[in-house]
Order: C-alpha cells, then sequence, then structure tokens
C-alpha cells in the first residue's frame, strides 16, 4: 500500500504517510494516487493546488470555506511546521477540538481535514512552504476564519505569546464562539 493513515482524535481528520523509497541520491514518494486514496477515505477529486511561503513564526489561520465546501489537504514542502485542524461543526461531540501534526519537508506526511474544519498552521523553520491540495475552488465570499489564539480551542501553538506574524485578516478574525453565532455556521452543522 502506497499510503498510511494514522487515526486521530477525530476521525474526520487523517494523517497520512506516504511510502518513501530512500536511495543513495535521497528519496522518492507518491504524495497523491486517488485510487489508493478512495479505499482510505480520502478525497480523490482535487480541483485546486495552492502553496504558501512563509518565515519563522508566521502563523496563517484558521481558516475555511463553506461554498463551495473546500477540504484541505496539507503538506510541507520546504521546512518544517506546525499544521493544525478545528471542528467547527455545530452539534459535533468534539466541537472545538483540534488534531495537530508537525510536517517536514525531510519526513512526507500529510494532514487531511474536510470542509467542517478550520485549518492553519505555523512556521517552524526560516523558510517554509506548505502545498494546499483542495477539494473546492476558492470563494472570498464564503471563506471566514477563527482566531488562532481563541482561548476556547487551547491549542499548544510552538510560539511565545504576542509573538506571531500574523495577517491583518487573521489578526481580525473573530472566535469560535462568533463563528457558530453566525447563520452560515448552520452548513456543516451535524444532524
Amino acid at each position: 500500500m502506497p499510503f498510511t493513515v494514522e487515526p486521530t482524535s477525530i476521525p474526520e481528520v487523517r494523517i497520512v504517510r506516504p511510502r518513501v523509497f530512500p536511495d543513495e541520491r535521497g528519496w522518492f514518494t507518491e504524495v497523491l494516487r486517488t485510487d489508493a486514496f478512495e479505499p482510505l477515505g480520502l478525497p480523490t477529486r482535487l480541483v485546486q493546488v495552492n502553496q504558501s511561503r512563509s518565515a519563522r513564526g508566521v502563523v496563517r489561520g484558521l481558516h475555511f470555506q463553506w461554498d463551495p465546501p473546500q477540504g484541505k489537504l496539507m503538506r510541507v514542502v520546504t521546512g518544517r511546521a506546525f499544521m493544525v485542524a478545528v471542528d467547527i461543526r455545530p452539534g459535533s461531540p468534539t466541537l472545538g477540538h483540534h488534531v495537530a501534526v508537525e510536517g517536514s519537508a525531510d519526513e512526507p506526511v500529510l494532514f487531511w481535514a474536510p470542509a467542517s474544519f478550520a485549518r492553519g498552521f505555523c512556521a517552524l523553520s526560516d523558510v517554509t512552504e506548505v502545498e494546499y491540495f483542495c477539494t473546492g475552488t476558492y470563494n472570498a465570499a464564503c471563506e471566514s476564519g477563527i482566531r488562532f489564539d481563541d482561548p476556547a480551542l487551547g491549542i499548544p501553538w510552538p510560539v511565545a505569546p504576542g509573538t506571531a506574524q500574523l495577517s491583518a485578516k487573521d489578526a481580525g478574525a473573530g472566535t469560535l464562539a462568533d463563528w457558530l453565532a453566525r447563520p452560515e455556521s448552520a452548513v456543516f452543522a451535524i444532524r
């Protein structure tokens, strides 16, 4: 099997480790194979690929999009990153819980979280590049975010308080409670 899936504390969030083939030149791995993803319950329709470059201490997120729903399969292609997914589904038994994993260009790992999760990361190296395979195309009118440091989430970010480098949009993001008060949150409700 070209991939191993590790369960997490939230069943919908998956850590995927591709099989690595090392030799004296370095290593080779397959990052995406729909025939292998399907039986593992991973997305097989990925319609947009994004890549970001960040300096050490940059935090991006926590981001999500509801129309079209945009799940993300993330991987670090340069450096290291602390990647996080937070359950934002009203009525979910794991609402507000998170899963975190450290990804590295030296040891490939894929981090899958469906559209109903807010995702983000913290750059842990001087240059960190993260690639996102997305299940929906970007729609600025239907995307939002949650503050990375919302105390209700209790995420142990690897940056000292007040030192994270944020975009203006991320610095102005609301809390999980703010999101849950919005009518759009019903899109992700567990029924």
